[in-house]
């Protein structure tokens, strides 16, 4: 009963988004995915405090995700559209990567910014007088750029028709990405109302980190549609800026306290759930 039930949500999911059109679906999938965000930075309104080993978990989840997305999602439809053979198969993935991975370090020197459980002398890109509150917002929204890019450019490939490109493995990507933003969501959230802020300027803000998820989902839908060939760089370029930050962002802060076997185990339990969502569903 439990399995049938299953199967007939996946199918009307899947029904659904097929029949509506590609842009719409991502900027239907990218907004889910932005109020999961909310629904995590909303627990600050129940909980005062949260525990250190319970947010390096959640961090570790959120890198698992992120690297099984980069894989299963984007790096290897990106190889099997490529032509060719050998290794200039696998040119344009590796053009596109080293091109994500560059874009987000270039915007990680510029944008200021400080990562979760930084000190506010830690904060990186450009010198600014504005508040660790701003900094840390910042921080996150810069994570969530290539998130929901990654989800617009594999709705994109579906418009193009692409047969790499499935509904089901844009629909499997979105939900991965939305399940990572429930636990970053509170991450952001909690350390917030640390500071002072009100529950609810805690909860706005938290929020807010992802609102850019929509935006790039979308123009990285309409790109890859106006510009049909790009597709298996744009996937590998979403991939790119995600292991980037996942290296440069997620894991550092999972480092700075003495949970790191827990984090670990969220990692692990991250890219399992994405790989079975991936597999699963696409």
């Amino acid at each position: 009963m439990t399995l049938t039930l299953q199967v007939g949500m996946k199918e009307s999911i899947l029904q659904f988004f097929e029949q509506i059109d590609p842009v719409t679906g991502a900027l239907i999938a990218t907004t889910f995915t932005w109020l999961v965000t909310a629904a995590g930075a909303g627990l600050v309104f129940f909980f005062n405090t949260m525990r250190r080993s319970v947010l390096d978990g959640m961090l570790g989840f959120t890198g698992g995700v992120m690297i099984a997305a980069s894989f299963w999602s984007l790096l290897s439809p990106a190889i099997d559209m490529s032509p060719g053979e050998g290794f200039m198969k696998a040119i344009p993935a590796a053009v596109g990567f080293a091109m994500g991975a560059l874009f987000l370090f270039g915007l990680d020197k510029i944008l200021p910014h400080l990562h979760i459980n930084f000190p506010e002398d830690k904060a990186e890109g450009v010198k600014t007088k504005w508040h660790s509150t701003m900094l840390l917002v910042l921080a996150i929204t810069l994570h969530n750029i290539p998130e929901g890019l990654a989800v617009g450019v594999l709705f994109g490939g579906v418009a193009a028709g692409i047969p790499e490109a499935s509904i089901s493995g844009a629909v499997a990507l979105a939900i991965g990405i939305g399940l990572q933003n429930f636990p970053e969501g509170l991450a952001v959230s909690m350390p917030l109302r640390r500071q002072g802020l009100s529950k609810f300027k805690s909860f706005w803000y938290g929020q807010l980190s992802a609102i850019v998820e929509p935006i790039a989902g979308v123009a990285g839908a309409l790109l890859v549609i106006q510009l049909q060939p790009i597709l298996p760089y744009a996937l590998a370029f979403a991939a790119g800026a995600m292991i980037y930050v996942v290296v440069e962002e997620v894991i550092p802060e999972t480092q700075q306290d003495k949970f790191t076997d827990v984090a670990t185990l969220g990692f692990i339990g991250g890219f399992l759930v994405m790989m079975l969502l991936d597999v699963g569903l696409g």
